[in-house]
């Protein structure tokens, strides 16, 4: 297999020679743009292409112009059948919608109405679908999961042999299960009928994968970069000019000053937030702090119909300010939007660019964006993203790899279409990128339990295919395996809300999400309802909590929303602190290169220079080699290990889970754990001691996932993880003969079965359970090759003991106090703790 770069400009007259004489009218109104010049006559020529440019540079148009082209010399010709001849594929509803008029309107002007352009997804009503049986449309636009039903629906699939499949929004389905689904779906569309593959992406690195994702194993792909095709203008500020002596109120107060001045420049303004809660909140102050009526707020919790008019506003020009989560992030069409600020960091910066660029929508205008930090760990991290955006560097993505649920749910599909040797359906799933490297055992065990080669009647889990071992042929079985495959396919689990009760005497007090429970563990404190609870156990959808007035949080009660940084850039961070230690990196350095403003340099400057005071008073000499673990007494005696380990979220999930275990088993008691970007905690219980280089020497890269593994089993995250799966895999079922099955009792049946299971050796729901947890939710890889670092000598531990922690460990120390409620307080002891380092320091006046 070859992946190439495409690196020739076509002209206009060179693109108008090669299209029918209608669709070359009508576009010689334009000229080509950057993605167009490139990309149209190498999918003229028939060749895979995967075109990555930002926002409003017309990838959806160099994508269509050819298939136009070729239906129109059909029609001409003769030839035109009543069939399926492009399949475009999105992630998002709303997107399938603004591609349909985005069709219809050029196809009207050039005359080519007879081309029938039609949506199918799970909103479509059943008329819709049966005048698709009469006429099929030549241009079908539907989602990945409607793609799996349609290769299942017999009467429609034969209408269905496309010479184009068009995948957008590449970027947001490479990450998920969703995009592995969609990968399987595509080898068995091209199993009957082969097709060329043209994927439309916004900024993603490393482009090599992702184009060997959407064509598969042994076929080739030319890769449009015109990544650069647009022109930014990406600044760094703080509101105000000390983050650290300076109350929550005042801090609050600035932020939404500047950011009212922003909107008052600029005609329509973008603002971004990590989380939903976020959104709601900046949302609400805007509206008391600005003179502004047009405010819209778009998120994932809002009803569609909620989002679709906020987006309809913005297209019709009606709306001021608009602030969203994410969900804004991908490529429906908004509109003009001249400004966007970030809220704090983005986390990554791909995801900053992606941002960024729905500033300016058409190709002359400037992306235009403000990231506003309000942490001198949001200052580090925007300050470095902003210059790795410039300089070209990316984040790399990581994507899942053998999804043995997504597999399970292929299985069925497939044997629904007819009788099939396993080896060759082994070939089928293998051509798929995501499955090239599965293993013999893990299908043929995938097959088994598909096949209730486990036994698992008694608990009401029945073969859905029938597996005849010895002649490695399988097929379909049982009169609902149909009925089940359509109605519970999908890779996105139910959301569900956890109710949260009080002990003693189980008095209700809220909802959590199931994404925060996951990550509770006993004895943790959080916030609930402007309360402080401590988790207790759970049970089913029920969280059982005990009051813990006077406690400081552990896990912020927004957790479960927020962003992990990328490893990549967590890295970059590192080196950057280290050039600034060594007087590589000056006031004048970070205002040109990492676009800062005046306050923000001189905060970044004053605040590593203090850290490095501080360990210098200590007689620690840091380097890029240096990884500190700070050791300290809090005021209740407890003893805090603070492991300054810069490696983004997922790694550090990976790291202190694993030292968490084996410092629970060496002092007899549960350690607490808190969790950062930059770093993590664990806490000893008062009158333990614990010897943390004894805690180090027991994990290593070659144990890891070992300790992972026995660490992970007892968890709540296991447990809900485990439904996940189950529920993909068909073993629990989330529709039985169209009969919605609540979360609740899904639950109960999920721990009946991980009980049941759990003795079995390497089943398929267990071991998939694993790998996501250690995967897509931690990145155990990486973190293997940290430890891998530290083996070899490249990286060093060094255990320090501290009568405060350091500057750049404050962030880490008070992550559980980073709740809303609790701004105050964490300000306050933000400034006490700057206070007893500039004392330690003896630092006087300078700071």
């Amino acid at each position: 297999m070859s992946v190439c770069y495409a690196d020739r400009f076509y002209s206009k007259d060179e693109i108008l020679s090669l299209l029918h004489p209608k669709v070359a009218r009508w576009y010689s109104r334009f000229e080509p743009t950057p993605p167009q010049s490139m990309a149209i006559p190498l999918i003229h020529r028939g060749e895979n292409v995967l075109i990555t440019s930002p926002t409003g540079t017309g990838k959806t148009l160099a994508a269509f112009l050819t298939i136009m082209s070729e239906l129109a010399f059909m029609e001409w010709n003769g030839v035109l059948e009543d069939k399926v001849y492009a399949v475009y594929v999105s992630p998002l509803r709303a997107l399938n919608n603004d591609i349909k008029r985005n069709l219809l309107s050029p196809l009207e002007e050039m005359g080519l109405d007879f081309v029938r352009v039609s949506v199918r997804t799970g909103d479509t009503p059943a008329n819709e679908r049966q005048k698709m049986l009469r006429k099929p449309p030549h241009i079908l636009i539907t989602t990945p999961e409607t793609l799996a039903i349609v290769l299942n629906a017999t009467r429609f699939r034969d209408k269905l042999e496309p010479r184009w499949v068009v995948v957008d929004e590449i970027h947001a389905l490479f990450e998920s299960k969703r995009g592995a689904h969609l990968s399987l779906s595509l080898e068995r569309l091209n199993h009957q009928a082969s097709f060329q593959r043209i994927g439309l992406s916004a900024t993603i690195w490393p482009l090599d994968e992702v184009a060997r994702f959407l064509v598969g194993e042994g076929r080739s792909c030319v890769v449009v970069n015109a990544s650069y095709a647009k022109e930014k203008d990406i600044r760094v500020e703080t509101p105000v000019p000390d983050l650290v002596h300076i109350e929550a109120e005042k801090l609050n107060r600035e932020m939404y000053r500047r950011l009212g001045e922003i909107i008052d420049e600029h005609r329509t303004t973008l603002v971004f937030t990590n989380t939903r809660s976020g959104a709601e909140k900046v949302a609400f102050h805007l509206q008391d702090s600005v003179d502004i009526d047009d405010i819209g707020t778009h998120h994932g919790s809002l009803s569609r119909d909620v989002r679709l008019d906020v987006e309809e506003k913005l297209k019709n020009g009606e709306l001021k300010v608009v602030v969203s989560s994410t969900s804004l992030e991908l490529g429906i069409d908004i509109g003009y939007i001249d400004c966007v600020v970030q809220i704090g960091s983005p986390k990554s910066i791909t995801r900053c660019l992606q941002r960024i660029g729905r500033a300016g929508h058409r190709i002359r205008d400037v992306s235009k964006g403000v990231l506003l930090c309000m942490s001198h760990d949001d200052l580090l991290e925007c300050a470095v993203m902003v210059k790795c955006a410039y300089d070209g560097v990316l984040d790399r993505a990581s994507h899942p790899q053998n999804a043995l649920d997504v597999l399970a749910q292929h299985l069925v599909g497939m044997a629904l279409e007819r009788k099939w040797n396993a080896e060759e359906a082994f070939n089928v799933v293998r051509r798929s990128y995501s499955f090239r490297s599965l293993s013999w055992d893990d299908f043929e065990s995938a097959l088994k339990y598909l096949s209730g080669g486990y036994g698992l009647e008694p608990y009401k889990v029945y073969g859905k295919v029938w597996y005849d071992e010895h002649d490695r042929v399988f097929g379909r079985r049982g009169k609902y395996a149909r009925v089940i495959y359509m109605l519970n396919l999908g890779t996105i689990p139910d959301e569900v809300a956890i109710k949260v009760y009080a002990l003693p005497g189980k008095r209700y007090v809220g909802n959590i999400e199931e994404e925060f429970l996951e990550r509770l563990e006993p004895g943790d404190i959080f916030v609930l309802g402007g309360r402080v609870y401590e988790f207790v156990r759970a049970s089913g959808l029920n969280a059982y909590v005990k009051d813990a007035k006077g406690k400081k949080p552990t896990i912020p009660s927004w957790f479960s929303e927020m962003l992990p940084l990328s490893f990549d850039l967590a890295c970059e961070i590192r080196r950057f602190i280290e050039k600034v230690f060594r007087g590589e990196i000056g006031e004048e350095e970070l205002k040109e290169e990492y676009r800062v403003s005046d306050w923000a340099a001189k905060a970044i400057l004053n605040f590593l220079r203090l850290e490095k005071e501080f360990l210098g008073k200590l007689g620690i000499e840091v380097n890029g080699r240096s990884l500190l673990v700070e050791e300290f007494e809090d005021e209740d005696g407890r003893q805090n290990f603070l492991f300054m380990f810069l490696f983004g979220r997922r790694v550090n999930d990976a790291l202190s889970r694993a030292y968490a275990w084996v410092a629970s088993r060496e002092v007899g008691a549960n350690v607490g754990l808190a969790v950062t970007d930059h770093g993590f905690m664990l806490t000893v219980p008062r009158k333990r001691k614990l010897d943390v280089r004894l805690v180090v020497s027991k994990v290593s890269s070659s144990n890891l996932r070992d300790v992972l593994s026995k660490a992970i089993r007892s968890t709540e995250m296991f447990r809900r993880r485990f439904r996940h799966v189950a529920a993909r895999s068909f073993m629990v079922l989330r529709n039985y003969k169209g009969h919605e099955i609540g979360a609740r009792r899904q639950m109960r049946n999920a721990e009946v079965l991980m009980k049941a299971v759990s003795e079995f050796d390497g089943f398929p729901i267990v071991k998939e359970t694993e790998r996501e947890i250690m995967e897509d939710v931690m990145d155990v890889k990486n973190a293997i090759e940290v430890l891998k670092s530290i083996e070899r000598g490249e990286l060093e531990i060094i255990h320090v003991k501290t009568p405060v922690p350091s500057p750049l460990a404050h962030g880490v120390y008070l992550s559980g106090l980073s709740d809303v409620v609790l701004m105050e307080d964490r300000l306050k002891l933000l400034e006490y703790l700057y206070q007893r380092v500039v004392e330690e320091s003896s630092c006087g006046e300078n700071h």
